[in-house]
């Protein structure tokens, strides 16, 4: 009886133990299979995209003079301020003229005697030395006294508007100016365009400007000059523009933006949401779907941008499907779900 009792315990041990073997086994034999990243795509075509470029400059006025005696004087009476309206030819400050009136009178003294020495030498009764030398000393008086006339009464040589003054009444001028006046109708503004665009720049095109000054405003200048060099430093060229201010609302040292268009050029253009920027450079790149489900990384040169969307220069293919969400778990050549 006892023998029975333990062979039977025996033989459901074993069975126990073959049990938990086989499940072991089947444990060990189980495979793990990974998720695929899931992400979403969009096929991005060709299109025609307006070639336009921004660059920024400072307003300048279109005649700049600097108004101030050609020595040192005192000033007797300044007769405009900053921010007046001058016309060409009006006299903007009398300077001392103390020194003016000897100034005349040697002036009209030597004239005098030129004309007497003028005159006796015509029938020979003055040697050509002492002629030469009576008209030498006339020509002298004469460029001084017109030289202090012109001094002692400063004008301005063009129509503007006074946007710096330097000294006061009684003030000895030496060095900076009296008066700066600039005429503001037109005004030009200079940039440097990349020498890459030097083909695409005419003289007499039109360009649109925005000042930070004058928001939800756009004014259309045209280029006036282009410098026939480029900077070999920068890669850049200088380009002078002159924009219309009848309404004097644009002021010298404004700060502007400038948009220049120049034609059309066919390229693929993808939503911003597919390019990504590499850490710690400043390439760019965009996942391409392929058709056997794995991505595949591709470096893309971007032109210009246009609202959520990029045109691409190169990288990307026209009918090709890029991935816009989900590109943080990626990698080259993984394979994805695409969940669209």
């Amino acid at each position: 009886m006892k023998m029975n009792v333990i062979v039977r315990t025996l033989l459901v041990g074993g069975v126990c133990v073959a049990s938990m073997a086989c499940q072991s086994k089947k444990s060990a034999e189980t495979v793990v299979v990974e998720e695929k990243p899931k992400v979403t795509t969009e096929v991005v075509n060709v299109q025609e995209v307006e070639q336009q470029s921004t660059f920024t400059g400072n307003v300048e006025g279109f005649a700049v003079n600097n108004i101030t005696p050609q020595q040192a004087r005192r000033i007797s009476r300044l007769l405009v301020d900053v921010g007046d309206h001058v016309r060409a030819g009006q006299k903007l400050a009398e300077m001392d003229n103390s020194a003016l009136a000897q100034a005349k009178a040697q002036y009209e003294n030597n004239k005098a005697n030129f004309e007497r020495s003028d005159e006796l030498y015509k029938f020979g009764g003055e040697s050509k030395a002492n002629w030469e030398a009576v008209k030498t000393a006339y020509e002298v008086s004469k460029s001084t006294y017109e030289n202090m006339l012109e001094n002692t009464s400063l004008v301005s040589p063009i129509s503007g508007v006074v946007t710096a003054r330097n000294y006061d009444n009684g003030d000895m001028v030496v060095g900076n100016p009296i008066f700066v006046v600039q005429q503001i109708n037109p005004v030009k503004i200079f940039i440097n365009v990349s020498e890459s665009l030097y083909s695409y720049i005419s003289k007499g095109m039109s360009v649109d400007v925005e000042l930070d000054a004058l928001p939800d405003q756009k004014f259309e200048g045209k280029v006036s000059r282009i410098t026939p060099s480029i900077d070999p430093q920068t890669r850049t060229f200088e380009v002078e523009l002159t924009v219309a201010n009848g309404k004097e609302q644009i002021k010298p040292g404004m700060y502007a933006r400038v948009t220049m268009s120049y034609g059309a050029r066919k390229n693929v253009v993808v939503p911003d949401r597919a390019v990504v920027k590499m850490m710690g450079s400043g390439d760019r790149f965009i996942y391409v779907h392929k058709a056997d489900g794995t991505v595949a990384y591709q470096k893309v040169e971007l032109g210009r941008r246009m609202n959520d969307k990029y045109e691409v220069l190169s990288g990307v293919a026209d009918g090709d499907e890029v991935v816009v969400t989900g590109q943080s778990a990626l990698k080259d050549g993984i394979a994805v779900e695409r969940t669209n």
